[in-house]
């Protein structure tokens, strides 16, 4: 059974930073299956980072461009995510997510999510 546990996050102020983190358990998953995500209350789930299918370099949402970081230990490891300059409307739910496409069947799997809740 596929499962995803992220931790790391609470309570800062703005300005401030803070580390996610993304344990998987049951399958292995590809630097490129890999993504973290966000949700606000009201609101739909919105992508915050990843990596590319095609070489696996990180992209970012607009919004934590030059800010946020994605990382992985190794091809099997923890995936982070580095927040650095949190402004108080990053304040949301962040979740990871897995996925893989296999005979054309697309899987997607989610952790229970950790807030992270910025001050001004």
């Amino acid at each position: 059974q596929v499962r995803l546990v992220e931790s790391g996050g609470g309570l800062v102020q703005a300005g401030g930073s803070l580390r996610l983190s993304c344990t998987t358990s049951g399958r292995t998953f590809r630097r490129n299956e890999m993504a973290w995500y966000r949700q606000a209350p009201g609101k739909e789930r919105e992508f915050v980072a990843g990596f590319a299918w095609s070489g696996g370099n990180p992209y970012y949402a607009n919004s934590v461009k030059g800010r946020f970081t994605i990382s992985r230990d190794n091809d099997e490891g923890t995936v982070y995510l580095q927040m650095k300059g949190l402004k108080p409307e990053d304040t949301d739910i962040y979740y990871c997510n897995a996925h893989f496409t296999a005979l054309g069947n697309e899987h997607g799997y989610w952790g229970q999510g950790t807030q992270v809740t910025v001050s001004s």
